[in-house]
């Protein structure tokens, strides 16, 4: 049953990075936690107690070296097999993991993952570009948007069109730079269903607060029914309400931005739109899809994320909007 969560590292998925660095976590403030306990018992008992002699040498060598020493060893040993574990993830196994912190084994002669699925996200000012890679068919595009199947590696093969900005689905992994010019990567996996909100990690200009976007985890049969049906063009419509919003599109400018595939649309600026209405939300999360929002975003643009690429369009007349709206609704 899928579920929502909120932007959170205090919610991890299941079997996910975000739950592996959620165990670091804890044990570093549990770690910590108890350090500071027995530092200052130690204090406490240095001012009540009487005075007596003590054994300088041994709490120097005890407390001094001795305990740091071990602990911080302890502490960097477990830290970098949860960073291994999240360079791993997909590849690679517990035991692989352990010894590789200790130098034995080498990470370049794991084997690749079967399958691996490899998903494209691109940042913009302010939106997310996603393609999914599928080699001899036809690609799928979407924007805003990123749906895998549960226990299956996916790797984001994440950049940027013009600033840096930053991948993070707090739920799911930890947070990865997209610096222009360069490409970095992010692998996520979890067993658990449910619709998990991701964003922009690094300012990236005004409408920065407005950019997050969603994950989907679906079963693996689900995820396929889903990659198939979006790897379809769109159809023209034959009602006649949804020819009139289907005209409307254009007759306006929408289409010189905007791709839909299966219709002269082949606008590149814009996300593509082939799919638009199956998508959770417009404007990268910032408004809920549905037939009223679709239409104040496209009337509205301005109003909505004021300085982003989009224009408030006024040409339209209500019936023309509201059709407009209910054809790209049903573009599902």
């Amino acid at each position: 049953m899928e579920s929502s969560h909120s932007a959170s590292v205090l919610h991890p998925a299941s079997d996910s990075g975000a739950a592996l660095i959620d165990q670091l976590g804890t044990a570093l403030y549990v770690g910590g936690a108890i350090i500071f306990v027995v530092v200052m018992a130690l204090a406490i008992y240095g001012v009540f107690a009487k005075a007596r002699a003590i054994n300088a040498r041994g709490w120097i060598l005890g407390g001094g070296l001795a305990f740091p020493i071990v602990t911080l060893t302890v502490l960097l040993m477990y830290s970098l097999a949860v960073g291994n574990g999240l360079n791993a993830i997909g590849s690679s196994n517990a035991l692989q993991l352990f010894l590789e912190c200790f130098g034995i084994g080498d990470a370049r002669e794991r084997t690749p993952a079967d399958g691996l699925l490899r998903v494209h996200v691109v940042g913009k000012q302010w939106w997310w570009e996603v393609r999914y890679e599928q080699p001899g068919r036809q690609e799928v595009i979407l924007a805003n948007e990123i749906r895998m199947p549960t226990d299956r590696a996916v790797e984001l093969v994440l950049s940027t069109t013009d600033v840096i900005h930053s991948f993070w689905a707090p739920s799911l992994a930890g947070k990865v730079d997209m610096i222009p010019g360069r490409t970095t990567r992010l692998r996520l996996q979890t067993s658990e269903e449910g619709t998990f909100r991701a964003l922009c990690a690094e300012y990236c200009g005004g409408q920065h607060a407005l950019m997050a976007l969603y994950v989907v985890t679906q079963e693996t049969t689900d995820f396929d029914a889903w990659l198939a049906s979006q790897a379809r063009p769109a159809n023209e419509p034959t009602d006649p309400f949804l020819k009139t919003g289907y005209d409307a599109f254009f007759r306006g400018e929408c289409h010189e931005c905007h791709t839909i595939r299966g219709t002269p649309a082949e606008g590149t600026s814009g996300p593509d739109l082939t799919h638009v209405g199956s998508r959770k939300s417009l404007a990268a999360g910032t408004l809920n899809n549905h037939i009223g929002t679709m239409a104040g975003w496209i009337a509205g643009a301005q109003d909505v994320k004021p300085g982003n690429k989009m224009p408030s369009s006024l040409a339209y007349s209500g019936v023309e909007l509201r059709a407009l709206s209910a054809w790209l609704g049903s573009l599902e």
